[in-house]
């Protein structure tokens, strides 16, 4: 199997069909390359590239533009994000297609659960062509 739950505890000791029951507490915040975004990964399959995190962002945060390679869920548990197209706050979902473009930002803060079939590609200057992972 190639799905993982990076720094789970006694990953390796489960067969490949067990569930893996993840305690998102335990698992450690870090940050995602982009000032004010942290995140948790709770799935990664790094052949694929597909990801399930919790992403937290500070009050006034964004994610420069960026690319979706395939499609991007975003259900937002706490606070508000938003794009040029509108702003996705509290219990609500936002999706995107893929090969849509756009830059993030989060000016009240928030805490997301993002699901992508594979990492969003960065476009800006200073980081052209880097994965999101």
């Amino acid at each position: 199997m190639n799905a993982i739950t990076p720094m789970l505890k006694d990953q390796d000791k489960l067969s490949a069909l067990a569930s893996r029951y993840v305690d998102v507490e335990d698992l450690p915040w870090k940050p995602s390359g982009n000032p004010g975004i942290d995140m948790k990964v709770l799935l990664k399959d790094e052949k694929t590239g597909l990801m399930t995190c919790l992403f937290r962002w500070a009050p006034g945060s964004a994610l420069p533009m960026h690319r979706h390679v395939q499609i991007e869920q975003s259900w937002v548990l706490e606070g508000e994000l938003e794009d040029d197209e509108g702003v996705c706050t509290k219990g609500n979902f936002v999706w995107r297609p893929a090969g849509s473009s756009h830059v993030a930002r989060s000016p009240k803060g928030a805490l997301i659960l993002a699901m992508f079939l594979e990492p969003n590609i960065l476009l800006d200057d200073a980081n052209a062509g880097k994965r999101l992972e």
